[in-house]
């Protein structure tokens, strides 16, 4: 059983334990049921309802108002949050991202007129809630984060991770994404990864300490858990300690795409280039909102300057649509640095096209 932590919702009865109640259960009087559509099999699929009524705006919080549910159980594709920042090296505060990123979402449309994704067509999806992570032990909460993985993969989900069948995660720190991969590589094996970030997450070790946010793809590499030949790195910047800090990651295989190689173009051709390497096999994609430069990303922990542009970010993520994706994550959003909610909304809206690029997604 999910180890599930809530916010914005009631705790059941005679447990310890936080778990979501179906948001069915949560409506108001004369506020509209969630829309069902089928598909061939009649099977149902979860509707993100509109957002004319008010109390779908004030009332309880989940990614885009869909359900809440405590097992990934007859879901392609599920909505999870990682509260989590004690991974942080600089500013804390991304262990409130999940529930910022929530309620940004809440005006979020069904489909995708941009690609002609119709995601709740395709899929039936719903907000699994938050991992219930051990804040005072890292160590702890990374195997608490692999568990709940393993049981929502092994449901054959797609996780979508808020910092399909797949899961796409809101975080937290960037350290998630290690125990995240570790689930994903007992199924899958070794997997491509696309990851977009200001840094290489590649460091061995800092205060004696081998396990943060900066050493997360380092761990994985160490572990086996990525195709090392299939891994890209975009968006990579900021000062440094060394005159070479992609030496690692350029020396297991990785792509390194630097920021200044982005600056003024559009990455359409870089991504046909990713699609032909990536080939059939699964892929992870990791996005850290710190790709994204300041003036439109402000809240995350470790900004840098002269980022990519929300739409070079739109570029990416839709380039990699009909890929084989088999989970994705949108990591560092720190909201007490997001004073105007932009970071969160734009998180939120990054997180939507995750979902519109998933396999089995049918597009007009």
């Amino acid at each position: 059983m999910l180890r599930l932590l809530t916010s914005s919702c009631t705790r059941g009865l005679g447990s310890g334990v936080a778990t979501w109640r179906p948001s069915v259960g949560l409506l108001s009087p004369g506020h509209p049921r969630i829309r069902q559509v089928s598909d061939a099999s009649d099977a149902p699929h979860h509707q993100s309802p509109g957002s004319e009524s008010l109390v779908q705006l004030v009332g309880v919080c989940s990614m885009m108002r869909l359900p809440l549910q405590s097992s990934p159980e007859g879901l392609d594709a599920a909505f999870i949050g990682v509260p989590l920042d004690t991974g942080t090296s600089n500013r804390p505060g991304a262990r409130f991202g999940p529930h910022r990123i929530r309620e940004e979402s809440v005006m979020l449309g069904a489909v995708n007129p941009s690609t002609g994704a119709l995601p709740f067509q395709s899929l039936r999806v719903a907000d699994l809630g938050n991992v219930n992570v051990n804040l005072y032990n890292l160590q702890d909460s990374c195997r608490l984060i692999r568990e709940v993985y393993q049981n929502v993969l092994e449901a054959g989900c797609i996780p979508l991770t808020l910092d399909v069948c797949c899961f796409l995660s809101a975080g937290g720190d960037h350290t998630l994404t290690y125990p995240i991969l570790q689930a994903v590589a007992k199924k899958h094996g070794p997997v491509g990864l696309v990851h977009v970030g200001a840094h290489t997450n590649t460091t061995d070790r800092t205060l004696g300490e081998k396990v943060y946010h900066r050493t997360a793809f380092r761990r994985s590499v160490e572990e086996g858990l990525l195709d090392c030949k299939r891994v890209v790195q975009i968006g990579i910047r900021g000062s440094s300690k060394t005159l070479d800090p992609y030496r690692y990651s350029r020396s297991q295989g990785f792509r390194v795409v630097l920021a200044e190689d982005c600056w003024m173009k559009s990455l359409v051709p870089l991504m046909a280039e990713i699609r032909q390497q990536m080939g059939g096999k699964p892929l992870y994609v990791s996005f850290s909102i710190d790709a994204l430069d300041p003036a439109y990303a402000p809240g995350t922990g470790a900004p840098e300057v002269a980022g990519l542009t929300p739409s070079q970010a739109l570029e990416i993520i839709r380039g990699c649509q009909g890929l084989n994706v088999v989970g994705c994550d949108l990591v560092e959003v720190s909201p007490p640095y997001d004073l105007t909610g932009n970071t969160a909304l734009l998180a939120a809206n990054l997180l939507f096209e995750m979902l519109c690029a998933l396999p089995k997604v049918t597009t007009v």
